[in-house]
């Protein structure tokens, strides 16, 4: 894999990421490049379910879905950068550490997630992860994350 920079639309998102509507929390991913980095987008609409009870008549989307579209994003990344579309990839988290929450987010907002990865290599089950989370380049969310990627077999 070269360092060449990738991008992945919803369709390709779909063909990596289990996750559904819902829970399937990030738009689109841009700037990926290798298994290094990306950048995934949110589009934080009224219409998502957790804004019903998150809080009536002040809607805030919750800090661990923030935290879960991090991830998300994560799990794309790798996914394109390992070529793992159609392979029926599962990624579970093991560890959140250093989560801190800046800011609010509710609809109207986008939600764009920069990600790092801070340890992993391609054939490897565990990996960690920085992520930030802004709006507007205001910090909403910062973490770090540890994820265990469930490989398909060949």
């Amino acid at each position: 894999m070269t360092d060449e920079t990738k991008s992945a639309d919803i369709q390709l998102i779909q063909r990596i990421l289990p996750h559904r509507y819902p829970f399937l929390l990030v738009d689109k991913v841009v700037d990926i490049v290798g298994t290094q980095s990306a950048r995934g987008i949110k589009n934080v609409t009224m219409n998502e379910p957790h804004f019903q009870g998150h809080f009536p008549g002040t809607p805030i989307m919750p800090g661990v879905t923030i935290v879960e579209a991090m991830a998300q994003t994560a799990g794309v990344m790798i996914g394109v950068a390992l070529d793992m579309a159609d392979r029926d990839l599962l990624i579970f988290f093991m560890a959140i550490d250093k989560c801190k929450f800046r800011r609010k987010v509710g609809p109207g907002d986008v939600l764009e997630m920069q990600i790092t990865t801070l340890r992993g290599k391609p054939g490897g089950k565990v990996w960690k992860f920085g992520g930030r989370a802004t709006v507007d380049g205001d910090v909403a969310a910062e973490a770090e994350f540890t994820a265990m990627i469930d490989l398909p077999k060949d």
